[in-house]
């Protein structure tokens, strides 16, 4: 009996952890002989594990930053609702030569086991028909993370590096989340540490982390929210906040 009550709460910590928004679009490099139509997946999940899928509410932002214009695409997001669990997709074409900087902004998630709120600021970035400008703007969110190195066009090693920032300034030591988009389940995982990589910035905020296989992969810069949040029982409760950037790599033939 204590084996299985020992069990059963190692499982309950292992579901707690890493919760990752997901934004991902078909494709983060659209040329000019392509197909201007992209997909997003839009989820909230744990994306080494691949599941399981919590139910999101009506996000509060979404849309794409352009050249510096921030473009308004919450109407474009379709709601879809699979056993009772509530995700989101959307379509976007892509009419013009620049960086987009897709991003959004998730309802608060109550997450029971952790006691506490999630809201985990969110994007990814699609090169426009061989711009390679406006990779590095920010969004503007109050968590962010500000790319050093360009979020597309990688091989598969390739050191990612960034900048953890609260308010626009840097955080010191921040702890950075990483995991891989574990897609079809491919890559075994040996144990519980192998599922999410974690990593600490620097004294000034910065990190780096080297991408061991070819896919999407997360890199989630958590803080604490200053302000308490309401939980679903009216109960005020601490508030996480991460900033999130997804970043492909491509094996090199």
């Amino acid at each position: 009996m204590k084996r299985i009550i020992i069990i059963a709460v190692m499982v309950c910590v292992l579901a707690a952890q890493a919760h990752f928004q997901v934004l991902l679009p078909s494709r983060d490099i659209v040329s000019a002989s392509d197909e201007r139509r992209i997909e997003l997946k839009v989820q909230f999940t744990h994306p080494m594990e691949q599941g399981p899928l919590m139910t999101m509410g009506q996000p509060h932002q979404f849309g794409v930053l352009i050249d510096g214009v921030r473009h308004d695409l919450l109407a474009a997001l379709t709601r879809r609702e699979s056993e009772g669990v509530v995700q989101y997709s959307a379509t976007h074409e892509l009419r013009m030569p620049a960086g987009h900087i897709f991003f959004l902004e998730p309802a608060p998630y109550w997450e029971a086991a952790e006691q506490k709120m999630i809201v985990h600021y969110t994007k990814v970035v699609v090169d426009a028909f061989d711009a390679g400008t406006g990779w590095d703007a920010m969004v503007g969110f109050p968590v962010e993370i500000e790319p050093l190195v360009r979020p597309y066009g990688l091989w598969t090693g390739n050191l990612f590096r960034g900048i953890v920032r609260h308010n626009g300034e840097p955080v010191p030591f921040a702890e950075i989340e990483v995991e891989y988009y574990n897609e079809g389940g491919k890559v075994r995982i040996p144990s519980g540490p192998f599922v999410t990589q974690v990593i600490k910035a620097d004294a000034h905020g910065l990190f780096a982390y080297a991408m061991p296989r070819a896919g999407w992969w997360g890199f989630a810069a958590l803080v604490e929210g200053a302000q308490p949040m309401k939980n679903p029982d009216g109960d005020e409760v601490e508030v996480e906040l991460g900033g999130l950037i997804w970043v492909r790599c491509v094996d090199m033939e």
